[in-house]
């Protein structure tokens, strides 16, 4: 209230209507008049409360603004909470991620070990194999040479023999033969 009185008496004093000739409070002054009727539009406006209800709707206004800001700060701290429990997922998920990759590249640096263990037991099998195989062939080339060798050494001693050798001397040798087998076989 004191604030209007304040206004309307700054007003009053500052007026170009008492820089106006004439007297002032005369009803044909326009300026009078005009202030009359503002002071008439104050007074209905003070008798019917309106600063009062203005007040209360700024009083409303700041209440709602000051509820969005505490919902505001309450939402911000929520979001805050979430992103924190976010960023702790998230860093705990890195870790397994790590320990995981860690894992992986022991267990490939193992089967590589394993691998390469296997690859030589591997190539030793074959060398063994390979030299029993050329073994083998070997042995197998020594009793054809062998077996040549005898082949060659019969035709050799039958020839010689079938040119010495007479008929009776040939029955000799297959009676003696023949005897010489029943020894060895009873």
């Amino acid at each position: 209230m004191r604030n209007i009185i304040a206004l309307v008496l700054t007003f009053g004093a500052a007026s170009p209507a008492l820089a106006a000739g004439g007297p002032f409070f005369s009803l044909h002054n326009t300026n009078f008049v005009v202030l009359l009727a503002f002071l008439l539009f104050i007074g209905v406006l003070v008798y019917l409360k309106v600063p009062g209800k203005l007040g209360g709707m700024l009083d409303g206004r700041a209440e709602g603004i000051k509820s969005e800001l505490d919902e505001a700060r309450a939402l911000r701290e929520e979001a805050q909470t979430i992103l924190a429990s976010y960023e702790r997922k998230h860093k705990e998920v890195q870790e397994q991620a790590d320990r995981i990759v860690s894992t992986a590249r022991e267990e490939a640096a193992q089967a590589a070990e394993k691998a390469k263990e296997d690859l030589k037991l591997s190539i030793v099998r074959r060398l063994a194999a390979a030299e029993d195989q050329i073994a083998s062939a070997e042995a197998s080339a020594v009793k054809e040479v062998r077996d040549q060798a005898v082949l060659i050494a019969i035709a050799a001693s039958r020839e010689v023999i079938g040119k010495q050798m007479t008929a009776a001397d040939g029955n000799k040798l297959i009676d003696s033969a023949i005897a010489e087998v029943d020894a060895k076989l009873h």
